[in-house]
């Protein structure tokens, strides 16, 4: 069930790949000229590719015309368009932070491969659930990303914004099974970005964020979207947490 919302939101690609595989018995690949929705599937998940000797992926993120790099330090932004079978990309601008050489190479090779380029590529949706994006650079070689379901994709919504601040010392509770909880409070913001209510209390949290890293040293106030599943498990909470951002952070020393 938990793809059945996907399923129909990317029925067109689902009825072309299963034409194309009737036809030639390969794998279904949906090319810009042929596939005039292409955007919605670029836009639909996050795209990983690894360089060679790299020590993190680079992922890029499709949102309307605007195309995010994150390469493990600077993420760089621009542009971009589906034309003539072709992906068709701004210059790329990037932040400036000081990063270890092997993430400075994924930068190049991102820059050189998306900044000011037109590139030919082919989407291959056999999969939905992890679908593939081909794009062959100007000299001809083919770099293959493997797609992740956003979560607004994932979850057929935008989600809701909550803001958690998370204690750095956890807690044993009994969910499901016996587990280990966060301690949070819930911070609420006015449109001015100054907080107007923290919850006096801690509160065990037994659902998991998805996308957080817990350190028992720290005090995070982080940004949260929370998403409603649409059919939840047995086991499974009603809602999906996503970590978005990280608003503040301090050290807290062990006594």
């Amino acid at each position: 069930m938990k793809t059945r919302y996907l399923v129909l939101a990317l029925l067109p690609f689902s009825i072309v790949a299963c034409q194309s595989v009737k036809q030639t018995s390969a794998p279904a690949v949906i090319s810009a000229e042929k596939q005039m929705n292409a955007n919605k599937i670029l836009s639909a998940y996050t795209w990983a590719y690894q360089p060679e000797g790299a020590s993190r992926p680079i992922q890029l993120n499709f949102s309307e015309n605007r195309l995010n790099i994150i390469t493990g330090c600077n993420n760089q932004g621009g542009s971009w368009k589906i034309e003539n079978n072709q992906l068709i990309t701004s210059s790329l601008v990037s932040t400036m932070k000081a990063c270890e050489p092997a993430l400075m190479k994924n930068e190049q090779f991102s820059s050189s491969l998306f900044s000011d380029q037109q590139n030919k590529f082919e989407l291959n949706t056999s999969s939905i659930e992890q679908p593939s994006l081909t794009i062959t650079a100007s000299n001809g070689q083919k770099y293959e990303f493997k797609g992740t379901m956003t979560p607004q994709t994932k979850y057929q919504s935008q989600g809701e914004i909550i803001f958690l601040e998370i204690s750095p010392e956890t807690k044993q509770c009994t969910g499901v099974a016996p587990q280990t909880c966060l301690q949070v409070r819930e911070i609420k913001y006015d449109s001015k970005g100054i907080k107007t209510q923290v919850d006096k209390d801690w509160t065990l949290f037994y659902d998991q964020i998805e996308g957080y890293q817990h350190h028992d040293d720290q005090r995070v106030i982080i940004r949260v979207k929370r998403y409603e599943r649409k059919n939840p498990a047995a086991d499974q909470s009603k809602y999906a947490y996503v970590h978005d951002m990280t608003v503040e952070q301090e050290i807290v020393k062990k006594p």
